[in-house]
């Protein structure tokens, strides 16, 4: 293997990948820093230094994956959300900044309740419930998924960030917590309809179906949440889920349905209702 500066390297990944990816540049400096097993910064501070011909092998066998469309958080086994570094697998959906939102709304109404009790509902990695847990540090989170593999990424999340106020459950939504109550429950369900052709494109293809996809519209799992979960809130609990870009309307109707008494909605950076956010009755 011919000797390769680290921005031939860079260069040549980044001519590669703009036919394939919408972020070439950032996918090229990731996967390339993570080959050589440093920060982004040092492809810039040094981009006239050799890389090993063990370092050049390894970014060769990333940037092949990655040209077939498999997600770089999946190849570099991490993803920051909310400032913390989380471990990702093909188990775990993989954090979107949008969901950031909800941990923003979800803040909001965490203020001024001492000891509150959470449900994070398909925690998949942990990203929700660690962020709520760093920065609510006398909550008491209760975070379930119905993947054991999922539920071991999230684990070792909270493990690796020293959060021990996240109590781990495996089970279908409400199933571990029967007769239980929470202050507030959050949730990212899977809301794309079965049939939705982005299913077989992009990252989409390569994370969990189970994480994704809910019934023939998408709405079965916020439908079964929002019907049920006032039995599970305290009085004057928040529910607040994220869900598709076209389904505020639709959501809006399903909580005010289950009884939810105030029900505010947020857009994303896009401008479209993303995160819906239902007060039970006092």
């Amino acid at each position: 293997m011919e000797p390769a500066t680290i921005s031939s390297l860079l260069q040549n990944a980044v001519k590669n990948l703009q036919a394939r990816s919408d972020t070439p540049s950032a996918d090229g400096e990731i996967l390339l820093a993570h080959a050589l097993g440093k920060p982004r910064s040092y492809l810039r501070t040094w981009p006239e230094r050799l890389a090993t011909p063990e370092q050049q092998q390894k970014f060769a066998m990333l940037l092949a994956r990655r040209l077939v469309g498999e997600p770089v958080a999946y190849l570099t086994g991490a993803r920051e959300f909310w400032s913390l570094a989380l471990k990702v697998t093909p188990a775990t959906l993989i954090p979107r900044p949008e969901t950031e939102l909800l941990v923003e709304q979800a803040l909001v109404r965490l203020a001024g309740i001492g000891l509150p009790r959470i449900l994070d509902l398909g925690t998949g990695s942990g990203a929700i419930a660690l962020a709520l847990a760093r920065h609510h540090v006398d909550s008491q989170i209760t975070a379930v998924d119905l993947s054991i593999d999922a539920l071991v990424v999230a684990r070792q999340n909270g493990v690796d960030h020293g959060l021990t106020n996240v109590d781990f459950q495996l089970g279908h939504w409400f199933e571990p917590v029967a007769g239980r109550r929470f202050h507030m429950i959050v949730s990212n369900p899977p809301y794309v309809a079965e049939q939705d052709p982005h299913l077989n494109r992009g990252d989409l293809r390569f994370e969990p179906r189970l994480a994704l996809s809910a019934g023939p519209d998408g709405l079965s799992a916020l439908a079964y949440i929002a019907g049920n979960a006032s039995a599970y809130l305290e009085p004057g609990g928040w529910l607040l889920m994220e869900h598709g870009y076209d389904q505020g309307a639709a959501v809006r109707q399903l909580m005010e349905a289950a009884g939810f008494v105030t029900v505010d909605q947020y857009v994303d950076l896009d401008g479209h209702v993303r995160l819906s956010a239902g007060r039970c009755p006092v």
